[in-house]
């Protein structure tokens, strides 16, 4: 079974796919800062909705409001 980012849900499957390679990491490499720590809630919002913008064609509000509503179905991020 493919472990999952804890924090957006993306397969974690190669080396590549983990913060600085490491295995044992939850996270994936997009929501790592880069000393392999996850990043904060309001930085993986922002990475997000970015990515939101870029791909999607939302307004950044929008994108906003998009990324918050699917991070709270990962594990990172419930309450």
């Amino acid at each position: 079974m493919t472990k999952l980012c804890i924090s957006c849900g993306m397969p974690l499957e190669k080396e590549a796919d983990f913060p600085l390679g490491d295995r044992s990491k939850d996270w994936c490499v997009h929501c790592a800062r880069p000393d392999g720590s996850l990043q904060s809630y309001d930085e993986r919002v922002e990475g997000m909705a970015g990515f939101l913008v870029q791909t999607q064609a939302l307004a950044l509000e929008a994108a906003r409001t998009t990324a918050r509503n699917l991070m709270a179905k990962f594990p990172a991020w419930q309450k």
